[in-house]
């Protein structure tokens, strides 16, 4: 299938998904016309305005500093006339009805269908991107669907999704589009759940956990080094990022894709495990996947299972109740356990829940499981 098909079959099931009402915009020249009109965007939150017509972004740790004209890192906000604009609110660059269990969230209404929607961008840049193609893109480059905040909610209430889910690229860098969705979702009785690599500073983020009912970390290693030579972010940032959404009683799961060579030590497994263990404490949820060659390390192999498998027992031996693997073949990795019984009380198959024992949240001894299951 050629690229110019490609394109005509993406913006044909963005419309299927959120409905006819909304149109797809095709023409990469008409959208560079309307970015001269500010009018046509949504003021950006968290910014400030410097000397001259220039600003500082300060929704997170790149604090872009933008002269007229010019891009933040995450390619999707914009100063324009000393002013900064979400260049990405109400404009889905894609949507899907996936189980919970894809996100991957394992503690959160097991075999739930989560209403997930994207934007284009992201603020930082791995080489082993494996949603490069919407997440490394200006909102000019993609085929998006405009859809106001309550577009979103009607179409998901419609899904029969039990969440919406923000994800695939990252949703930090629409945060006004997120917010807003957010709270409309849970004034409709939706759940909300964001997917992010966590890379926020601490006023916004603080603004937006009361209405997020659990939050994905996409974790990259527990390296400095690692983080800057792959990513161009910081180790930081991110570890503060969990430790205050845990701190405020949001639902956190964790999630590390190792790369062959790179952040699959048993060092840096280790050592990741006993800061979410001291920090977080023993039932924060971590799963461990596969790398699999994308975007910039096409050259490098695909994670041995093997590896993945061991990350899982390095973590579990020190401490951590809540340990999976995902992107391979491995039953144990896939299974909830009473921690105290050993009772099989959640059973997964790939991306689905196949038996759920749980009965308002507890095995059948009484245990209780830590999560969101209502």
């Amino acid at each position: 299938m050629g690229p110019i098909i490609k394109k005509i079959f993406a913006g044909l099931f963005l419309i299927l998904i959120l409905g006819s009402s909304v149109y797809v915009v095709i023409h990469r020249e008409k959208i560079v016309r309307q970015e001269e009109d500010p009018s046509l965007f949504h003021e950006a939150s968290y910014y400030d305005k410097l000397l001259g017509s220039l600003v500082q972004c300060r929704l997170c740790p790149n604090e872009c500093i933008l002269s007229p004209g010019q891009y933040g890192t995450c390619k999707a906000r914009k100063n324009i006339n000393g002013k900064l604009y979400s260049m990405v609110y109400g404009k889905i660059a894609t949507a899907h009805l996936d189980p919970i269990e894809k996100k991957p969230f394992f503690h959160v209404l097991p075999a739930t269908a989560a209403f997930s929607i994207a934007t284009t961008g992201c603020n930082i840049q791995c080489l082993f991107c494996q949603n490069w193609e919407i997440s490394q893109a200006f909102p000019f480059d993609s085929q998006t669907v405009p859809a106001t905040p309550q577009q979103i909610v009607d179409k998901a209430l419609e899904s029969g999704a039990r969440t919406i889910a923000f994800t695939y690229s990252e949703p930090t860098i629409s945060f006004e589009y997120v917010l807003d969705i957010a709270k409309l979702a849970h004034a409709a009785g939706l759940k909300t759940l964001m997917v992010s690599n966590g890379y926020i500073e601490q006023k916004p983020l603080k603004e937006l956990l009361p209405y997020i009912d659990a939050y994905k970390v996409d974790f990259k290693g527990f390296d400095e080094k690692f983080y800057k030579k792959l990513t161009h972010g910081h180790l930081q940032p991110v570890l503060d990022a969990m430790k205050t959404i845990h701190e405020n009683g949001v639902w956190l799961e964790i999630v590390t894709l190792l790369v062959t060579n790179q952040n699959d030590s048993d060092r840096q497994i280790r050592d990741l495990a006993n800061w979410v263990k001291n920090n977080l404490g023993e039932n924060v949820p971590l799963h461990f996947s596969r790398f699999a060659p994308q975007y910039k390390m096409l050259n490098v192999p695909a994670t041995p299972p093997e590896t993945v498998i061991r990350a899982r027992e390095i973590a579990m031996q020190e401490g951590l109740k809540y340990v999976y693997t995902g992107n391979i073949v491995y039953p144990p990795g896939e299974i909830t356990r009473c921690p105290s019984s050993g009772e099989e009380i959640i059973v997964r198959q790939g991306m689905f829940t196949i038996y759920n024992g749980l009965k308002n949240g507890a095995c059948s001894d009484g245990e209780k499981i830590p999560g969101v299951w209502d």
